[in-house]
């Protein structure tokens, strides 16, 4: 009896959790005043406004490794990459 009330307990909590709705994200806050500080404005605003950033973007907070993105990302400056260009490579969800 204990197992099934087990199941029947774990199968409620796992049915809520396909319901739950994905909480909406507020401007302004920590996280965004982090983000700002380290990446500039521009990443904020868009972290504001629902976007989320990188993974060559976290890359550069690591003493070393931000380096080296640093310098990609001065080659891709230099060969024109675009905002659209970076969009149509990551999706709506980062540019």
């Amino acid at each position: 009896m204990k197992k099934f009330i087990a199941i029947l307990v774990l199968a409620a909590v796992m049915t809520a959790g396909a319901f739950a709705q994905e909480p909406v994200r507020k401007p302004g806050g920590l996280v965004p005043g982090i983000i700002g500080c380290c990446f500039g404005i521009r990443a904020a605003a868009d972290y504001n406004e629902g976007k989320d950033l990188t993974t060559r973007e976290w890359f550069r907070l690591i003493p070393v490794v931000g380096y080296v993105v640093g310098i990609i990302d001065a080659v891709d400056g230099y060969k024109g990459v675009t905002r659209t260009d970076l969009r149509n490579e990551h999706g709506a969800r980062y540019f």
